[in-house]
């Protein structure tokens, strides 16, 4: 079968005949629908090297960790699966065995370390491919809902929908506001779940104003970039400050607007994985805010996410590619020329 793999550090992947995977025990093999490109692939193949990033990401492997398929082959005793169904695939995987995988939250798995990889396309053969191998576990069911339009939904929408249900807390009531920092992929989603989820007035900020145009069309209030960004926001909350604020950038100056921008006992959530650092004081910052970090989610609140999904409360925009153009969309992703989720789909629409 054909696949994108990641074989070289500071490399490009390269598109290449592999081995057909065969489901091992506890695994089912899908045909793959659609898999998903993500910033943090490019990380992987541009960024890593030999002692720069964990060492399960080392080359080689399939990328794509935003995966979805239909159900072709059943491992080893799997059942209650049905073949030909459609599933969108929870990526972390996780020892199985201590107290966060109990859960379903194999991002923090306590045995991490010890593991060979921590997910599918991450040091794991990935979706970037025509089939895919996975723990029968980590199945999440769409029933009728279109899987190649889902895939996203894996990472860009599991990994907004956890940092906006833990800030739920000081969203909940009326009069409340929330702000979006970044309106890539996870921010656009980041907009609709919050609209979903709560009656707070979102408020959403980015340096596209095509990007912005859309988080309006989902419900936002928007603000554009510049230096006065803070102000213009904490007017449109009549001077208090915004209750929850998500950085799907996570630079300097994003987590800086979201301190200057947070209300009394607010909290901050910093969703993207840029780096960026921050220059805490005891008297720069409101009283009792929070700042804190997540990522990915948990295996339930996937479920949670396709059932947004499958009610048409959240709608992933996606620019679907063949197989043969998967490059083409990591070429296209690294240069900021996407305005929509590059899906590849190995099988066609």
């Amino acid at each position: 079968m054909r696949a994108v793999v990641f074989e070289k550090y500071q490399s490009a992947p390269s598109l290449q005949e592999v081995e057909k995977p065969k489901p091992g025990p506890g695994e089912v093999l899908l045909k793959v629908a659609g898999a998903g490109a993500c910033h943090s692939d490019v990380a992987v193949f541009r960024e890593f090297t030999e002692e720069f990033g964990p060492a399960q990401l080392k080359p080689s492997f399939i990328l794509g960790h935003e995966n979805s398929g239909w159900v072709e082959e059943l491992g080893e005793g799997v059942a209650g699966i049905e073949i030909g169904a459609a599933y969108l695939v929870y990526g972390p995987i996780g020892c199985g065995h201590c107290a966060a995988c109990s859960r379903g939250q194999d991002t923090y798995c306590e045995n991490a370390a010890t593991m060979p990889y921590l997910a599918s396309g991450l040091g794991r053969d990935g979706g970037m491919a025509e089939y895919l191998a996975v723990p029968a576990r980590n199945l999440v069911p769409l029933g009728d809902a279109d899987p190649v339009a889902a895939a996203p939904l894996s990472d860009a929408g599991l990994t907004p929908y956890h940092a906006i249900k833990r800030a739920l807390p000081v969203l909940a009531g009326g009069g409340k506001y929330a702000l979006v920092i970044g309106l890539g992929g996870l921010g656009q989603l980041g907009v609709q779940i919050l609209k979903a989820l709560t009656g707070a007035t979102v408020i959403a900020t980015d340096n596209k104003e095509d990007a912005m145009r859309r988080a309006e069309e989902a419900g936002a209030v928007t603000v554009p970039g510049g230096p006065d960004q803070a102000t213009a926001i904490r007017e449109l909350t009549g001077g208090r400050g915004v209750d929850a604020v998500f950085d799907f950038v996570g630079v300097a100056p994003t987590i800086k607007l979201a301190m200057d921008s947070v209300a009394l006992k607010g909290r901050v959530t910093v969703v993207g994985i840029a780096g960026g650092v921050y220059d805490w004081n005891f008297y720069g910052v409101p009283y009792e805010a929070d700042l804190s970090s997540t990522y990915w989610g948990t295996i339930e609140e996937l479920h949670e996410v396709v059932a947004l999904y499958r009610e048409g409360k959240i709608t992933p925009e996606v620019e679907i590619f063949a197989l043969d153009d998967a490059l083409e969309a990591y070429r296209k992703l690294e240069a900021g020329e996407l305005s929509a989720r590059a899906v590849v789909a190995p099988h066609g629409k």
